[in-house]
């Protein structure tokens, strides 16, 4: 019993340092966790396999609020339940409500400095190099599954964004709505 005990507090410590760590270093937005997610969760620690971080990015995905806030939910509840959640939660909060205090206080001075200004768009192209990645990872998947209903969903909703600019909740939630009717019928309700 003693050694199960101790064996949730590593995983509740690593998970709650792991969730700082990736907090204070992700910049660009949420998609950009996601691949730190992965490489953390997935790669490093092997706590979670990549088909199930992909189900568990989707659901932090379609859930309202910041995806990073919704990837340690999702991830800390997997990993411990409850009390995993809520030190995954902290270790995300932490960092940028720190940053953003401090930001604020040094608003006026920050706003007119050109470095900061050429390290903003430095970042930028970072940035964008990573949720390249994120999308070539989660599209590879995608089309390794082999199951080509999934294939063409992924090609329309993209087509439905980008080139109709079809707003993307309209988009999650016809995709959510045919998801589980698809289910329903191939599986219907088991008992």
């Amino acid at each position: 019993m003693e050694e199960k005990q101790k064996n949730k507090r590593y995983v509740l410590r690593k998970l709650f340092f792991a969730s700082l760590y990736l907090s204070t270093f992700t910049f660009g937005g949420g998609y950009v966790i996601v691949t730190l997610l992965k490489e953390k969760f997935v790669d490093q620690y092997h706590w979670i396999d990549e088909e199930e971080m992909l189900d568990l990015v989707a659901i932090a995905q379609s859930s309202p609020g910041a995806i990073a806030v919704n990837g340690a939910i999702v991830v800390g509840y997997k990993l411990g339940g409850i009390p995993g959640m809520l030190l995954s939660v902290l270790g995300a909060i932490i960092p940028p409500m720190v940053i953003l205090s401090l930001i604020s206080l040094f608003y006026d001075a920050f706003r007119s400095n050109y470095y900061i200004a050429a390290l903003l768009k430095g970042m930028t192209a970072g940035v964008g190099a990573v949720i390249i990645s994120v999308v070539y990872d989660m599209g590879k998947n995608v089309a390794k599954s082999k199951d080509w209903v999934n294939v063409i969903i992924m090609v329309i909703s993209f087509c439905a964004s980008y080139f109709l600019k079809v707003n993307i909740i309209y988009i999650i939630l016809i995709v959510a709505v045919f998801g589980f009717a698809r289910t329903f019928v191939k599986e219907g309700w088991k008992k």
